[in-house]
């Protein structure tokens, strides 16, 4: 007996389309694949690394470390976009979020903190690295993106294909000290120069953009740094993607790094008598983001041949 699906008795069974899916993660959680993901594209931005504070010439935290799988952009650190991730449909992934770190308290004997990883299907991104005075352990500057220097030292290493290292303090005698800024993903923290000049903050370095939404954002920029004493002069500018400016005055609170950026806090110095200096700018926190590409047209069972013919015409047909 012959039936309307060309010759095949059974129940029809039309070809299903499965649309592209993007999923952000502000906070930590579980992606459940779509039926038919077989690999995904991912931004995995880490968490911002706080400023220094009240370090006679404060450095900016460095950005979170920064990977991509995004065709045709980048990842951190002057890297090409990483192969796609593969996964198998219908299941359960947990993805964590990083935490932005706080920055340095005054009187205390550590740097700005680290911030925390980020991590999807065994991919991790480094916290961004804490900005740092000289006598305090030099490796907590290092991170996804260096945190800057105070003071006068170098600033810390970023993560290879993640970010780029923080700048460089110096320190000239007097008031003539200034805080580097906090490494980026898509730029190294901006050096102070020497001879230093007199109370003013370098720059964070600049993130890196993507699409992976539709809409270009920029993420993991480093936070600024600050002059000493009152930073009559400039402060350091956040880099673009979240990183927050040095204080000024300096003795003023910072607003951090923006959250689900990654961004690096900005630093704070000791300001004017009675010299009652703030904590450095904490880290802004990281973000995950998911793109399931659009699996095209998937078939099980018996299908209407009708929609068969049409779809093979059109080119639409995957027979997967």
């Amino acid at each position: 007996m012959a039936s309307p699906n060309g010759g095949i008795v059974g129940v029809d069974n039309p070809p299903v389309d499965q649309p592209e899916v993007i999923t952000t993660f502000n906070a930590s959680g579980n992606l459940t694949t779509a039926p038919y993901t077989t690999a995904v594209q991912y931004v995995i931005v880490a968490g911002g690394g706080g400023g220094d504070g009240g370090a006679a010439g404060a450095g900016g935290g460095g950005g979170g470390g920064y990977r991509s799988s995004v065709p045709g952009e980048a990842s951190g650190g002057g890297a090409s976009a990483e192969p796609l991730s593969p996964v198998t449909g219908n299941t359960v992934y947990p993805v964590v979020v990083g935490a932005g770190g706080s920055g340095k308290i005054v009187g205390g004997t550590d740097n700005g903190k680290g911030g925390s990883d980020s991590s999807f299907n065994g991919i991790v991104s480094t916290g961004g690295g804490g900005a740092g005075f000289v006598p305090n352990p030099s490796s907590s500057r290092n991170g996804g993106s260096g945190g800057g220097a105070s003071y006068s030292n170098v600033g810390g290493n970023g993560t290879a294909n993640q970010g780029y290292p923080g700048g460089t303090a110096q320190y000239s005698g007097g008031s003539n000290n200034g805080g580097g800024g906090g490494g980026g993903a898509g730029e190294a923290g901006e050096d102070c120069p020497n001879p230093a000049p007199p109370q003013r903050g370098y720059d964070g370095g600049d993130g890196v953009a993507s699409s992976i939404t539709g809409s270009s954002v920029t993420r993991a920029g480093g936070g600024g740094g600050c002059g000493r004493f009152t930073n009559d002069g400039p402060v350091g500018q956040g880099g673009a993607g979240g990183g927050a400016p040095g204080s000024n005055p300096v003795d003023s609170p910072n607003p951090g790094g923006t959250a689900n950026t990654g961004g690096g806090g900005g630093g704070t110095d000791i300001g004017n008598p009675p010299f009652t200096p703030v904590p450095g700018g904490a880290g802004g926190s990281g973000v995950v983001i998911i793109k399931e590409p659009n699996a095209g047209y998937k078939v099980s069972g018996v299908w209407d041949m009708n929609a068969l013919y049409d779809n093979v015409k059109a080119g639409t047909w995957t027979n997967a």
